[in-house]
C-alpha cells in the first residue's frame, strides 16, 4: 500500500518539474525577443553614430547596421533574404520575386524584406509597388536610409521634385557622409531653383 505522504511528495515533484518546464519554454521564447531588442537598441546607437558630421569611419558604421537589418533572428527568413538577394544579382527577377514575397509573408515584421522587395521592384521600375513596400519599411524602421534614398529616386523620376527632396533630405539627416545622397540634395535643390526662376 502507498504511503499518503509519498504519494503528496511525488506529485509536488511532478507538479514543480512541470512548472519549471513552463518556466523554462517561456524563457526560451523570449529569447529572440530580448535578443531583438539588443540588435534594434545597437542599431539605434549605430545610427546616432552615423549621423555625426565629423565621423571618421562610417563605411564600418554603414556596414555594421547593414548587417544588423539583414538579421532577422529567423534562419528561415534569413535564407530566404540570402537567396532572394542572389537570385537579383544573377538577374532571376522571377525567383527573387517569389524569395523575397515568401519573406514577407514569413516574417512580415522583418524590415529588411520589405526593402529587398522594394529594390527588386525599383529595378524592375515598378514603382508603385516598390514604394508601397518602403511605406513598410519605414513603417517598421523610419531611419532606413537606403529605403528613404531609393523612394527619392523614384520620386525624382516621376517629376515629383518636392517630395523627392524631402525623402533625400531625411535619408541626409540620418546618413550625412554618401556622396549619392548628397548629390542628390544638391542635383534636386538646383532643379527646384531652376523650376522657381
Amino acid at each position: 500500500m502507498e504511503c499518503p505522504r509519498e504519494h503528496a511528495t511525488f506529485a509536488n515533484m511532478r507538479m514543480i518539474s512541470r512548472l519549471h518546464n513552463t518556466a523554462l519554454a517561456a524563457f526560451l521564447c523570449l529569447l529572440p525577443i530580448l535578443a531583438g531588442a539588443q540588435e534594434q537598441s545597437r542599431v539605434d546607437a549605430l545610427l546616432d553614430r552615423l549621423a555625426e558630421p565629423d565621423l571618421r569611419n562610417w563605411q564600418v558604421v554603414e556596414d555594421e547596421i547593414v548587417m544588423l537589418w539583414s538579421r532577422s533572428g529567423s534562419a528561415s527568413a534569413d535564407y530566404l533574404l540570402e537567396r532572394g538577394r542572389a537570385a537579383l544579382a544573377d538577374g532571376d527577377l522571377s525567383a527573387a520575386y517569389n524569395h523575397f514575397t515568401a519573406l514577407t509573408d514569413h516574417a512580415p515584421e522583418f524590415a529588411e524584406g520589405w526593402n529587398a522587395r522594394a529594390t527588386l521592384f525599383f529595378e524592375m521600375q515598378h514603382f508603385g509597388p516598390s514604394i508601397a513596400d518602403i511605406g513598410r519599411v519605414l513603417a517598421i524602421e523610419p531611419r532606413h536610409f537606403g529605403a528613404l534614398t531609393g523612394l527619392g529616386f523614384m520620386l525624382e523620376d516621376m517629376g515629383e521634385i518636392d517630395h523627392a527632396l524631402a525623402a533625400f533630405q531625411a535619408a541626409q539627416a540620418i546618413h550625412p557622409h554618401r556622396e549619392e545622397i548628397n548629390e542628390a540634395v544638391a542635383r534636386v535643390t538646383r532643379a527646384l531653383n531652376g523650376a522657381a526662376l
